[in-house]
């Protein structure tokens, strides 16, 4: 049996006009156990949003849509997590984060999780 992949969201929406929130129902319907953290809770179409910094295991990737001036806080959240890799979203490139987490033995991409879904090569 093949386990789903958990997906994290840092910097999820409850807000409909956010591609975040766009990025949470499209990995879900997509089969993926996604877990949207945001800095509101709330909901995206029954998903919990969480805030803070939950402890979760099994990450297999984080995709980012927080900008790199408030990504700076997440860094030590992102690499107690050790996702597998870290999708940099468009408006979310950090060259910093990015050597951080390749040294850390983790992968990054600069890319669009929606364009990356369309397709199917999340």
């Amino acid at each position: 049996m093949t386990q789903t992949k958990k997906v994290l969201v840092l910097g999820a929406s409850t807000n409909q006009d956010r591609v975040s929130f766009e990025a949470v129902l499209r990995l879900h319907r997509s089969g993926y156990d996604v877990i949207p953290v945001g800095i509101r809770d709330g909901e995206i179409e029954g998903i919990p949003v969480l805030t803070g910094e939950p402890d979760i295991e099994g990450i297999d990737t984080i995709t980012l849509y927080v900008n790199p001036q408030r990504q700076q806080a997440f860094i030590p959240y992102i690499l107690r997590l050790r996702p597998r890799r870290i999708i940099f979203n468009p408006g979310t490139e950090n060259p910093d984060l990015m050597r951080i987490a390749q040294e850390a033995g983790i992968e990054t991409e600069a890319a669009c999780t929606l364009v990356m879904l369309s397709l199917k090569q999340f």
